[in-house]
């Protein structure tokens, strides 16, 4: 279980867009919590491998020099 404080603007609009649709509010933030964490965890698995790819000191390719090496203008 888990207690949130809102600010007044967000409840508010979290509780008509709930009564619009005849959904629960916690149904909007579970889904809204959702979405967040898969966007930060992405985020974070994307920053470890960077990191990972700089450490390594592996050569990357430009955009440019891709397109020449696979013949695509």
């Amino acid at each position: 279980m888990l207690a949130v404080r809102l600010p007044e603007d967000l409840e508010s609009r979290l509780t008509a867009l709930s009564e619009k649709t005849n959904r629960s509010k916690s149904f909007y933030v579970k889904k809204a919590l959702e979405h967040l964490l898969e966007e930060e965890e992405d985020y974070v698995d994307a920053l470890a491998s960077y990191e990972e790819y700089l450490r390594s000191g592996k050569k990357g390719f430009s955009l440019e020099e891709m397109k020449q090496r696979h013949g695509v203008e």
